[in-house]
C-alpha cells in the first residue's frame, strides 16, 4: 500500500471529509488505475458513496467502455438515490459482454426493490439463460420466489444450493430453508431445518422459528423448551411470551400460561394481543376481575379491537351485567364503531332492562347476519311473541325451522300461531 492510500485511510478513520477531498484530488491525478479502483472499493466498503462515485467517474472517463465500471458505478448511484443515472449505465452494458449477466442481476435487484417482480424475474431468467449453473443467479431467483410467495419453487432452488454449500451471500441456507418451509406452512419440514440450524448456532430468531413450527405441528412441549431457552438468551424477545403462553395453554397448563403472559406484559405493556390473552387466561383461572382489567387495557390500546371487545362483552353477558353491556356498546357507537356481531348482545341486554323498543331495533338489525344462528333465532322468536308481534314471529319461526328441521317444537309453535 502506497503512502497516498495510507493517508486517505487514516483520514477515513478520522472521518475528516475535507482532508479526504484534498488527498483524493492528488491521488486521482497520480496513481495507477489498479490503485484507484482499489480505493473505490475501500470507499464502498466504508459507506463513503459520494467519494466512491467520484473515483469511479474518474475511472470511467479513462475507460469509457469498461462494463465492470458501469456496473460498479450503477450500484453506487443507486445507493445515492440517483436511480435514473444508474439505470442508464446498466442499459449501456452490451449483451455480448461477459459482465452482461451481472448487469442483469443488478437490474433485477432494482426492479425487485421497486416491487416490479415480473420484470425482475425476466431479468434473472435472461441471465440464467446465459449462465444456467451460476449459483449467484440461482440464489437471486430463489430469493425473488420466496419474496413473492412461490415457496415450493424457492425451496427447490435453495435445496439445490444447499447441496453445494452451507452458506451463500452471507445467508445460512439451512436457515433460509427453514424460513421458506415455515412461510409455506410446511411446519414439520421447517422444524427439521430449524433444529439443524440450531446444531450449528443458537440464535434468537432461529429458536423462535423452531418454537413456532413446533407449535403449529402440535409439538407443544418442544415449543415450550425452545421458548424457555429463548427467554434465557434474550429476555426482551417480546414475541416469545405470547407463543409460550399459548403453548402452555395448549398443554392444558393454564397456571403456567397465565404466568408466562403476565411476564410478557412486564416486558411489553403496549401489545394489545398480550392483554387479550392475559384476559382469556385469567378467565381460565377463575380470575374474572383480573380478566376484565386486562380486556379493558386491550381496548384502551385499540378501541376497535374486535376480539377484545367481544371477549369483554361476553364476560358481562355471562355475569348478567346488562348495564355494562349497554355502556360498552353505546360507547362504541358514539365512537362510530358499528359491528353487527355485537347486536344480539345489545338486543338481549336492552330486553333484560325492559328497554323493549331498543331491544326490537337491535334484534331486527341482528337478524340480517344471524339468520343461521338457532340460539339467536329462538331468543328473537320469544321476544317477538312477548311483544305481540305474531306475524314477524311466524317469519322468524319459519327460518328457525329451516335451520333446525328436526326440532318438532318449532313446527308445533308455528302451527299454533297460524291456527290463532
Amino acid at each position: 500500500m502506497n503512502n497516498a492510500m495510507t493517508e486517505i485511510l487514516q483520514a477515513l478513520e478520522q472521518g475528516d471529509l475535507a482532508l479526504i477531498d484534498q488527498l483524493l484530488e492528488t491521488f486521482l491525478t497520480k496513481e495507477l488505475p489498479e490503485e484507484t479502483y482499489a480505493l473505490a472499493e475501500v470507499f464502498m466498503q466504508y459507506g463513503y458513496m459520494k467519494e466512491a462515485d467520484r473515483v469511479l467517474e474518474h475511472l470511467q472517463f479513462l475507460f469509457p467502455e469498461e462494463a465492470q465500471l458501469k456496473i460498479d458505478r450503477a450500484n453506487v448511484l443507486m445507493e445515492l438515490g440517483d436511480e435514473d443515472a444508474a439505470l442508464d449505465l446498466l442499459l449501456e452494458v452490451e449483451n455480448t459482454s461477459p459482465e452482461y449477466p451481472q448487469a442483469l442481476l443488478v437490474l433485477a435487484d432494482y426492479y425487485q426493490m421497486q416491487g416490479l417482480f415480473e420484470v425482475a424475474e425476466k431479468r434473472i431468467n435472461e441471465a440464467l439463460a446465459i449462465l444456467p449453473d451460476e449459483p449467484l443467479l440461482q440464489f437471486a431467483k430463489a430469493e425473488l420466489l420466496f419474496e413473492t410467495g412461490r415457496f415450493l419453487e424457492a425451496a427447490r432452488l435453495y435445496e439445490e444450493l444447499h447441496e453445494l454449500q452451507e452458506e451463500f451471500a452471507g445467508v445460512s441456507l439451512v436457515e433460509r430453508l427453514a424460513e421458506v418451509y415455515r412461510a409455506g406452512a410446511a411446519y414439520e419440514t421447517a422444524l427439521d431445518y430449524y433444529l439443524a440450524a440450531l446444531e450449528h448456532e443458537v440464535k434468537p430468531d432461529v429458536l423462535f422459528g423452531a418454537a413456532y413450527s413446533a407449535f403449529q405441528s402440535q409439538k407443544y412441549e418442544m415449543a415450550i423448551k425452545q421458548l424457555e431457552e429463548l427467554k434465557e438468551l434474550d429476555p426482551d424477545y417480546f414475541s416469545a411470551y405470547l407463543l409460550l403462553a399459548e403453548s402452555y395453554a395448549m398443554s392444558e397448563d393454564n397456571t403456567k400460561a397465565y404466568a408466562a403472559i403476565k411476564e410478557g406484559l412486564k416486558r411489553d405493556e403496549y401489545d394489545k394481543s398480550l392483554f387479550l390473552f392475559a384476559g382469556k387466561m385469567a378467565l381460565k383461572n377463575g380470575l374474572s376481575d383480573e380478566a376484565e382489567n386486562y380486556l379493558r387495557e386491550a381496548i384502551a390500546l385499540d378501541p376497535e379491537y374486535m376480539e377484545a371487545v367481544l371477549a369483554l362483552i361476553s364476560v358481562f353477558t355471562q355475569q348478567e351485567r346488562n348495564e355494562d353491556v349497554i355502556e360498552l356498546f353505546e360507547t362504541l357507537q358514539q365512537n362510530d364503531f358499528e359491528w353487527s356481531t355485537l347486536y344480539p348482545f345489545a338486543a338481549d341486554a336492552y330486553a333484560n332492562l325492559e328497554l323493549y323498543d331498543r331491544a326490537y331495533e337491535f334484534y331486527r338489525l341482528a337478524y340480517t347476519d344471524f339468520k343461521e344462528d338457532a340460539a339467536f333465532l329462538e331468543k328473537y322468536v320469544y321476544f317477538l311473541l312477548e311483544e305481540g308481534k305474531r306475524s314477524e314471529a311466524k317469519e322468524v319461526l319459519s327460518q328457525l325451522i329451516s335451520v333446525q328441521p328436526s326440532e318438532p317444537e318449532w313446527q308445533e309453535k308455528l302451527e299454533s300461531l297460524e291456527f290463532e
